[in-house]
């Protein structure tokens, strides 16, 4: 059984913040820094961080690789309590089964190798938009991971598979796909060249995933990582292999912000 732990906020704390917003003398965003902080949940294996979404606007996303499926039915259980969003990445089948059990409307993205439930709707009042590229078909599940992440955090997402180098003309007849683009997310394994053809022509933030996509001498993911980090195009960040997650979180970020 979990409990909640205060952190910093007891009973009377509380209540002499709520006084002091009520009576003027602080302001919501003063109240809601204070309560940036406020508790946690201790399941003993892990402990649920159930106020991030007030300090980065999502909920605790579970890594499923390196838990036991007992274990990330438990998170994912408490997380996903009262109907908030849950995300589960690098889940399998048997992840799968055993979230479903405790959180019945858990479904799960084969691709993604990734489990959701409850769901947002996208934002309609954010117009900005954000396109996941991916150089060949084999980088899709990573961009996929990319993808529902950003549509779980209530983004606009548009995708182009399949444009790599080898083919560049796919890519150039794309021109106003990737002019729309607020922010572009590009998955490439093999030699990772596609973010940089992608970055020289556009004005917009690139985010570049390599992937562990490629024979050999790609090393698994190292060498389109380092192509993308000594890319010469200007405005390209790049994540870590296989990253897809953290490519939409941070395009999420992008395009949440106001202008």
């Amino acid at each position: 059984m979990g409990y909640i732990i205060p952190k910093i906020m007891d009973r009377s704390h509380l209540q002499k913040l709520l006084r002091e917003y009520k009576q003027g003398i602080k302001k919501e965003e003063e109240i809601l820094s204070s309560l940036r902080n406020f508790s946690y949940e201790s399941l003993g294996f892990a402990t649920v961080d159930h106020h991030r979404t007030l300090r980065q606007g999502f909920p605790e996303v579970i890594l499923c690789e390196g838990k036991t499926s007992a274990q990330i039915a438990s998170i994912a259980k408490a997380i996903a309590k009262e109907g908030n969003p849950l995300l589960a990445t690098r889940a399998s089948a048997k992840d799968f089964k055993a979230i479903k059990k405790v959180v019945p409307k858990a479904h799960f993205h084969e691709s993604a190798r990734a489990v959701t439930a409850n769901e947002p709707e996208e934002d309609g009042e954010n117009k900005k938009q954000i396109l996941v590229v991916t150089a060949g078909t084999s980088d899709i599940p990573v961009a996929e991971e990319a993808i529902l992440t950003a549509r779980m955090m209530r983004q606009h997402v548009e995708t182009l598979f399949d444009v790599g180098v080898a083919g560049i003309h796919r890519l150039l007849t794309q021109s106003t796909k990737l002019q729309h683009a607020d922010v572009i997310i590009v998955v490439a394994g093999m030699d990772g060249a596609l973010p940089s053809v992608v970055g020289g022509l556009v004005s917009v933030p690139v985010i570049a995933v390599p992937t562990s996509a490629g024979y050999g001498a790609s090393f698994q993911g190292l060498a389109p990582l380092l192509t993308m980090l000594n890319s010469c195009s200007a405005g390209i960040t790049v994540v870590n292999i296989d990253n897809g997650f953290g490519a939409g979180f941070a395009a999420s970020l992008i395009t949440k912000r106001k202008v």
